[in-house]
């Protein structure tokens, strides 16, 4: 009788080095946490910084030029996509943690080691994430990233917004995971396989398929799933509420980890795979691109609160990215990725500016509160006018470079009218974004109880000068990133 060899999967740790640092990281810092002398002090967020840190320089050791490869049996994906998003979420975790650690001197619980592991656990399933060649580590890598981003929203315990947004969160985000699951199953029950690699050749040698009943239902559901997570109309109901409940520093980081990640899966198992059945999509993400643009920009408009104001303009920002997905063009793609690192950039510094605006257990988010701010803090207005215009799409900033080389694409795909409805939403931003730099410029401290910032500590110091170069260097010499994101599109070949 012949016996059977069982032959391993070929593991290669070189793959999830990021990841492993990061987790590492984690549990150094709960431990950490467990001596009350040294959580007082800022001792854990710097521990912190200096395992993002290492897990950044690590994302270079993860792929090698031109060269990709797959490990664990297929399930981590190693190429130059996953390098481009990983190196986009160790940006994100870095700049949070920088941000933290200034905004840790006015919320006391802040220092624990538990918001510092949850953050470190948060961004292990974002690169876990962007790196899933299956379905399933896929799905184990949304629901840590979410039930890290849960916690995190409901951090300041003594506020009800803060409650009340990670529950919001929570409910519907399980609704969205609930979805996601069934779509995943969907596919599964079409294809025989879990594998992204396998479902993509089994479709394209079996073009029959794309008619088949469940592979449509599995297609429509995961959309949906994704779509919460990106905060795509009509699955947005629960943003604006998380962000204003949330730490401002964790404000920040879901609005650009948790979109970076989230479109990077959507791009790995949807866009690529199953880009045989772009007929079956193009419509109804057509139909999604303009309403979520059109919602969040309009909604933005009435906002007087600065934290909601930028979540409904997160939700717009996920329509303009949708407009690539709606293209499907390799080049679209990669106008998708250098999106996402230019709104990364922009919208976290833009975070860490509301973040400065603090007491001692009080935020000041209301659009009010920035009266006077650009002359009695030259450098704090002008960064923050900066990212504003970024985001509002306006030269020489990486929006616009990021906008432009969406639209292009969009356009050169025959899609004219979703393109001007994008041109049109971005001049009605224009008017909320330039609110702020009005209100900062033109209007006086009140003569009662004025804003005053105290003393900024050097590492916000760092997150503001590194997020306003980089939104600068992206918008006057785009070249490079765009080659970056260009080699680093997401191909089966």
């Amino acid at each position: 009788m012949e016996t059977l060899k069982f032959t391993p999967p070929v593991m290669d740790y070189v793959a999830v080095l990021p990841q492993v640092i990061l987790v590492a990281t984690a549990l150094i810092v709960l431990v950490i946490g467990v001596f009350k002398e040294w959580a007082k002090a800022a001792f854990i967020g710097h521990v912190s910084l200096i395992g993002s840190a290492l897990a950044l320089v690590s994302v270079v050791f993860t792929v090698s030029a031109g060269s990709s490869f797959s490990s664990f049996g297929g399930m981590v994906l190693t190429d130059r996509f996953s390098f481009f998003i990983s190196l986009v979420i160790c940006m994100i975790i870095v700049l949070t943690i920088l941000v933290s650690l200034n905004y840790q001197k006015f919320f006391e619980n802040i220092k624990s080691g538990e918001y510092y592991a949850l953050v470190l656990f948060a961004g292990v399933g974002m690169i876990f994430m962007a790196t899933a060649g299956n379905l399933i580590l896929l799905f184990v890598a949304l629901e840590t990233m979410s039930i890290s981003i849960y916690a995190l929203t409901g951090f300041h315990k003594n506020q009800l917004k803060s409650g009340e947004g990670a529950l919001k969160y929570f409910l519907l985000g399980a609704f969205g995971s609930a979805f996601l699951l069934y779509g995943f199953a969907f596919v599964y029950g079409a294809t025989g396989s879990l594998d992204i690699i396998k479902i993509a050749n089994f479709i394209q040698t079996h073009p029959e398929i794309t008619q088949f009943k469940f592979l449509v239902i599995g297609l429509v559901l995961m959309t949906a799933g994704f779509g919460f997570k990106i905060s795509m109309v009509p699955f947005h109901m629960w943003t604006p509420d998380a962000y204003e409940g949330a730490p401002t520093s964790i404000t920040g980081f879901m609005a650009t980890g948790v979109k970076a990640a989230a479109f990077a899966a959507l791009i790995r198992a949807v866009l690529v795979p199953l880009a045989p059945m772009q007929g079956s999509w193009i419509t109804i993400m057509w139909v999604a691109a303009f309403l979520t643009m059109t919602v969040g920009n309009i909604i933005a408009l009435a906002q007087d609160n600065v934290k909601r104001m930028l979540a409904y303009s997160s939700i717009a920002h996920a329509g303009y990215i949708l407009l690539g997905f709606v293209a499907g063009t390799k080049l679209a793609q990669a106008g998708m990725l250098f999106y996402l690192m230019a709104y990364a950039f922009m919208n976290i510094g833009a975070f860490a500016v509301v973040a400065l605006l603090c007491k001692k257990g009080e935020e000041f988010n209301s659009i009010s509160d920035f009266s006077g701010l650009g002359f009695k803090y030259p450098a704090v207005g002008l960064a923050m006018s900066i990212f504003l215009l970024s985001l509002a799409g306006i030269p020489p900033t990486g929006g616009f470079m990021g906008k432009f080389y969406i639209f292009t694409e969009a356009l050169k795909s025959g899609y004219v009218w979703l393109v001007i409805a994008a041109g049109v939403n971005s001049v009605v931003s224009i008017y909320y974004y330039l609110r702020v730099v009005v209100v900062m410029y033109f209007q006086p401290q009140p003569s009662e109880n004025p804003i005053t910032l105290t003393a900024i500590s050097p590492e916000a110091v760092i997150a503001l000068a590194a997020t306003t170069a980089a939104v600068l260097f992206m918008g006057i010499f785009p070249s490079y990133f765009w080659s970056l994101a260009s080699n680093s599109i997401f191909s089966l070949k």
